[in-house]
């Protein structure tokens, strides 16, 4: 299914063992190609795994893709630009729903350029409880490697030229509600 600017879809995210994990209830389609889809959200209501819920308080600009094995997300805090990248299935589309495995590993840019690798142990624990084949866990830490040389390369959604179009296009879809 080909989205549409503007159109507004969910965003479901699963653990290995198929238990939801996290909802964010709304999210606005910028772009979508063969291989990715972008969206924007701000102010928007995230339910966890154990019912609680919070609204995000920044801008984002979310980079789905549909081969590689992670999902980024540019969040435009106040105080920096921040990644929040998580080691992720290529994701899948059932209606206007966008849903993917998350699991565990975490890329954490912050705004100087540094980053930090995260959630190591929650990744052994879930590897050794889930059974994560030997397959999976080549392909996981392959595709971490591989975001870690995007972002050294400022590639991608780690281009600031890539990533201002598409806050841009978001923030005149904002002003225009």
């Amino acid at each position: 299914m080909k989205h549409n600017v503007g159109d507004i879809i969910q965003i479901h995210c699963y653990k290995h063992n198929g238990k939801i994990h996290r909802i964010w209830e709304e999210s606005t389609v910028i772009e979508e190609t063969e291989d990715y889809l972008i969206c924007g959200n701000y102010k928007t209501n995230v339910i966890e795994n154990d019912g609680r819920s919070h609204c995000t308080k920044e801008p984002a600009i979310v980079f789905f893709y549909k081969h590689k094995w992670y999902n980024v997300i540019a969040q435009f805090k106040e105080f920096g630009l921040f990644y929040y990248c998580n080691i992720a299935s290529p994701y899948i589309e059932d209606e206007n729903t966008i849903k993917y495995i998350d699991y565990d590993l975490d890329l954490r840019v912050f705004p100087d350029g540094g980053y930090r690798i995260l959630d190591k142990n929650e990744y052994k624990y879930h590897k050794r409880i889930m059974n994560y084949s030997d397959e999976l866990d080549l392909i996981i830490n392959k595709e971490l490697e591989d975001l870690i040389k995007m972002k050294t390369k400022k590639e991608g959604p780690f281009d600031k030229k890539v990533l201002n179009k598409y806050l841009g296009i978001y923030q005149n879809m904002l002003n225009n509600k």
